[in-house]
C-alpha cells in the first residue's frame, strides 16, 4: 500500500474546519437561528490560544465552551475566533485557533464533528521514520486516522455560561467493507466513451 503523501486526512480536517469557521462567521452577522446553540471544545495548550491564567490552571488540557445565551462580541477571522463568555459569574475573553478545536457540536440537530489536532513536527518525523522502518522490513504501515466521525451528545447538560473539561472516548476507525465480488457481465466503463469525438 502507498504512503499518503497527499495527506487526505489533513486536507479533510481543514474543510470541516471551514464549515466550523462559515457557521460562526454567520452568527456573528445573524445571531443564533432558532434552536440552534454550539458545545465547542477545544485544546487549551494549543499554539495561538489566549485564555486566562486561571482557566488555563483549571483546565490544562482541554476545554468546552457552549455558545447559547451568555455570549458576546463573537470575531471570526480565516484562522481564529474570538468570544466573550461567562465561566460562575465571572466574564472571559478567549482567542481560539481553528486548528485547535477538538470538537464542534449543535445538540438542536444532532450535528457533531470531531478532529485530531496537527501532529507536531517531531512527532511527524517519527512517523515518518516508523513508515520507513515498516516499508523496508515489507510490513505496511498502519493508517493515522484524523477525522473520527461525529461526536456524541454530551452525557449531561451544562447550565449555561459553565465549561467542565470533557474527556471523550475516541472511537476506532470502521474496517473497510470486503471488496464485492465482479458480477457477471458488469463492466468497467471509462468516461472517455461517452466523450464526443
Amino acid at each position: 500500500m502507498s504512503v499518503d503523501q497527499i495527506r487526505y486526512d489533513l486536507l479533510a480536517q481543514d474543510a470541516l474546519r471551514g464549515v466550523v469557521r462559515s457557521v460562526l462567521a454567520d452568527v456573528a452577522v445573524r445571531g443564533l437561528p432558532g434552536d440552534h446553540h454550539f458545545f465547542i471544545s477545544f485544546d487549551t495548550r494549543a499554539e495561538g490560544v489566549k485564555i486566562s491564567d486561571r482557566l488555563r490552571e483549571k483546565y490544562p488540557e482541554d476545554l468546552t465552551i457552549v455558545l447559547q445565551h451568555q455570549y458576546w462580541d463573537l470575531i471570526v477571522s480565516e484562522d481564529r475566533f474570538e468570544v466573550g463568555v461567562s465561566f460562575n459569574g465571572v466574564p472571559e475573553r478567549l482567542t481560539i485557533p481553528f486548528a485547535a478545536v477538538k470538537g464542534f457540536f449543535d445538540p438542536s440537530v444532532q450535528f457533531g464533528l470531531q478532529f485530531e489536532l496537527a501532529t507536531e513536527p517531531k512527532q511527524l518525523e517519527k512517523d515518518k521514520a516508523q513508515d520507513t522502518d515498516a516499508k523496508a522490513g515489507g510490513e505496511t504501515p498502519a493508517p493515522r486516522p484524523a477525522l473520527r466521525g461525529a461526536a456524541s451528545e454530551p452525557e449531561e447538560t451544562r447550565p449555561r455560561g459553565s465549561v467542565p473539561a470533557t474527556k471523550k472516548k475516541a472511537t476506532e476507525p470502521a474496517a473497510p467493507p470486503e471488496p464485492e465480488e465482479k458480477a457477471p457481465g458488469a463492466d468497467i466503463v471509462r468516461l472517455d466513451k461517452f466523450r464526443k469525438k
